[in-house]
């Protein structure tokens, strides 16, 4: 996979943490555990991304 296509998949699940994270804030009772997996997981995603596109 080149270094575009790798980016733009991560890019990707990014966006679906983003969902997933605003799907779980508007429940009735959101789970906070879940929220803060969520986050965590999106974080690293984010700094991987700062790394691949520099």
């Amino acid at each position: 996979m080149n270094t575009s296509a790798h980016l733009d998949t991560l890019i990707e699940k990014h966006h679906s943490l983003q969902a997933a994270i605003d799907d779980e804030i508007h429940r009735p009772l959101p789970d906070q555990v879940r929220l803060t997996q969520l986050k965590r997981e999106k974080l690293k995603l984010k700094e991987e991304i700062s790394r691949h596109a520099q």
